[in-house]
Formats: C-alpha cells, sequence, structure tokens
C-alpha cells in the first residue's frame, strides 16, 4: 500500500508541477481529484477516513468569502473601484501608487485572484481610454494582490489553511505581517518605476482591433457621466457585512469559519440577486483542489515517510522545525507545486511560534516570481490578452524576479527581529 500511496502522490504533485498529466486533459484540480478517487478506489482510504483527510473549518471559510466576493462583484464594487481610480486624473506615476493601494487594500480582505479577475479588465480599458502603457499598471494590480494578501488570514487560501489549521490569532498575525507587507507594496512601486522609466504613455493604440477601440471609448464616456452599473444597496450589504467580520474577527473568541458561513448566508438571502448567480462565482475548482490534495497529503502522513524525511533533513544541517529553513523551502516549493500544495506539505512541519507567519509570507511573497507562480498572475496575464495587450514571461519577470527577491528578503530579516 505504501508503494501506491508514493505513486499517487508523485503523480498528483508532478501534474501540480506540469499544470496537468501528458496526454490527458487534465488540469491541477483534475489531477488532484484523481488521486484521491485512487486512493479511495482501493480502499487505501475507506470513506469514514475521508473526514479526518479534509479540514473542514478551512473549507467553510473559503467558501464563505467565495460568496461575499461573488456579492461584490455583482454588484460591481469592483468596477466602481477602477472607476474612482480614472477619474481622480492623477498622474501616471500616482496612479501606480494608487492601482497598487487600492489591490493590497482589496486582497487582505477578498481573494487576491478574484480581485484580479474582477479588476485586470476594467484597468486594461482605462489605460487604453487614457493612452497610458497598460503592461506596468497590470503588473502592479498582479504583484500587489499578491503582496496584499499576504497581510491577513483570509487574503488567499494558503493564508486560511494555515491560519485554521494552526490556530492563529487574527489580530496577531496582522501586526506581524504588516510591516514587510508595507514595505513590499512600497518596494514594488519603486521597482515599477524605476522599469518603466517614464514611458507610460501609448504613441499608438495597443492592438489594431475596432471593437476593443468602441469598448475602450464607451468606457472612457462611461468614466465621465457615472459609476458603471453601481449597486450601492447591494455593495453596502456586502460591506457592511464584510466590517463586521473584520470586527468579529479581531474581538470576538467565536470561530472565523462559522462566523464566515454566517456571513455568506445572510448575503445569499436576497430579494435581488438570485442564489444561483452568487454560487455560480464561487470558485468550485479551488474547492474541489483543496478536497483532493486534503485527502492525498493525508495517505502519505499516515505512511511516515514525510517526519522521515524532515528527521533526515534536519540530519543534514536543514531542519524543517527552524524557521529559516521552514522560509526557504516554503518559497522554493510554492514556485515548483504552487503555494497551496506546499503549504499543506510543510504544515506538519511548522511547530515553531513563528512557523505560521513563516509559512504565509514565504508562500505568498513567492508568487509574484513567474507567470505560473499564482493563478492572480495567470489571470492578469490571460485577461490582458483578451483586451489586446500582450504580457510575456520577459515582461513579467523583469518585474516579478526582482520584487519576489526584495520582498522576501524584506520579510526574513523581519521575521529574524521577530524571532531574535
Amino acid at each position: 500500500m505504501t508503494a501506491l500511496i508514493v505513486l499517487v502522490f508523485f503523480l498528483v504533485y508532478l501534474g501540480l508541477f506540469l499544470g496537468g498529466l501528458p496526454s490527458l486533459q487534465l488540469d491541477r484540480t483534475g489531477v488532484a481529484l484523481l488521486g484521491a478517487i485512487l486512493l479511495l478506489a482501493t480502499d487505501v482510504i475507506e470513506m469514514d477516513q475521508v473526514w479526518q483527510a479534509i479540514h473542514l473549518p478551512t473549507l467553510a471559510l473559503l467558501f464563505a468569502f467565495m460568496v461575499i466576493s461573488a456579492q461584490l462583484r455583482l454588484s460591481g464594487f469592483y468596477d466602481w473601484v477602477v472607476w474612482r481610480l480614472d477619474r481622480s486624473a492623477l498622474p501616471p506615476v500616482f496612479l501606480l501608487g494608487a492601482v497598487i493601494l487600492a489591490s493590497a487594500l482589496l486582497s487582505a480582505v477578498f481573494s487576491n485572484d478574484i480581485v484580479c479577475l474582477a479588476m485586470a479588465p476594467v484597468l486594461a480599458d482605462t489605460c487604453r481610454a487614457r493612452r497610458l502603457a497598460p503592461v506596468p499598471f497590470l503588473l502592479a494590480l498582479a504583484c500587489a494582490a499578491n503582496l496584499g494578501s499576504a497581510a491577513t488570514l483570509i487574503g488567499n487560501p494558503q493564508n486560511m489553511l494555515i491560519g485554521e489549521r494552526l490556530g492563529l490569532d487574527f489580530g496577531g498575525y496582522l501586526v506581524q505581517a504588516i510591516a514587510p507587507v508595507g514595505l513590499g507594496l512600497a518596494v514594488t512601486w519603486l521597482i515599477l518605476l524605476g522599469l518603466s522609466r517614464r514611458r507610460w504613455h501609448l504613441a499608438a493604440p495597443v492592438a489594431a482591433n475596432p471593437e476593443l477601440d468602441s469598448e475602450a471609448t464607451s468606457h472612457r464616456q462611461r468614466a465621465e457621466d457615472q459609476a458603471p452599473g453601481l449597486d450601492r444597496w447591494q455593495t453596502v450589504k456586502g460591506l457592511g457585512v464584510t466590517g463586521i467580520l473584520l470586527c468579529a474577527f479581531l474581538f470576538a473568541p467565536w470561530p472565523r469559519d462559522l462566523l464566515a458561513l454566517a456571513g455568506a448566508g445572510l448575503l445569499l438571502t436576497s430579494r435581488r440577486l438570485h442564489s444561483h448567480r452568487m454560487l455560480g462565482l464561487v470558485d468550485w475548482q479551488l474547492l474541489v483542489l483543496f478536497i483532493g490534495l486534503f485527502i492525498v497529503n493525508h495517505a502519505l502522513q499516515e505512511t511516515g515517510l514525510p517526519a522521515q524525511a524532515i528527521a533526515i533533513l534536519a540530519g543534514l544541517g536543514m531542519d524543517l522545525h527552524d524557521p529559516g529553513p521552514l522560509f526557504v523551502a516554503s518559497a522554493v516549493l510554492s514556485n515548483l507545486v504552487s503555494n497551496v500544495p506546499a503549504v499543506m506539505l510543510l504544515l506538519p512541519a511548522a511547530t515553531d511560534p513563528l512557523s505560521g507567519p513563516v509559512l504565509a509570507l514565504s508562500s505568498t511573497l513567492a508568487g509574484n516570481l513567474l507567470i505560473v507562480s499564482s493563478i492572480a498572475n495567470i489571470i492578469v496575464v490571460q485577461t490582458a490578452a483578451q483586451h489586446g495587450v500582450r504580457i510575456d514571461w520577459h515582461a513579467q519577470a523583469r518585474v516579478g524576479i526582482p520584487v519576489t527577491l526584495t520582498t522576501l528578503a524584506i520579510a526574513a530579516l523581519w521575521l529574524g527581529l521577530l524571532q531574535g
């Protein structure tokens, strides 16, 4: 049985690394689900063990905030944020800073992937309408979304998992993470300014596509008139529930997952927004990915092999129970197999009081390195392409590599100060 578990684990994580398995129409979610099904079908894991493997509080928290983000998407709130930035008529240098700040703040509370998915198309149109080079602004959106999501235990899926599994205090983590995230955002702004070299404006349209140009013109006319389809009541309702939840997370002793589910349930009881539309925006693929990985990783943990591997590494001078080696391992693994699977693998070694912040910061900040390093990057690049803006590997890496290395260095120094 151990040989089968190791084989399934290897194939699943190979699929995560490659984005799928050769010759099969499977993405990362499909690979993880297939691995879990294989373990169940061969009785390696019995059905009653599934509930021991799956961490329901994490799934509940993730689902609840997907519902809350769906409420704000349908209300037009994210479009309105970009519209307000456009109406401010800021010079490009300060508009770039405003995009970074807005993206980071929203991603600290809502999923960074959702923020990028909602804001990227509107931002691309805004840049085209103002004759601004869109690439720096879109890369700023992606980088800041990843950075901002590291500031809280609800900003991204891996932080939710870390917070729930390790029982981290919401306010305590915020205090530990806010300084490196804030400095990282400032550094990101400076790096983008330096690389842009004041070449902000376009000499010609981004794409000679009448439909795209017409869309940009329409967007500009809208921006000069009124907010694009903002439902004020639904926005206030969504932000109000979010504000109450944040206060409860900070000051109330109740479980975060139950509080979040209550907030999501309140938003679903609407007379105007049908639950079908809201639930249609839930990322069920991500939830299935979590379930599959929970099962596969649980099976491997039961073999005792991960504990043996950690002991061997400790004997070689790389004890993952120590914050330093854990930080490095998390950053590297997050770029090999993505941050959620990396965190799942490394959580058993998270025994130091600083292990939670170490895992959360390193796995998230590493996501800016390359296009495939985070889902937020992929979303921005794909959305940009749909709107006539090409962001290739070189363009992203030119920004992502210095941002990642600098922000990881800042986080490592800050965590070292906390430890010392």
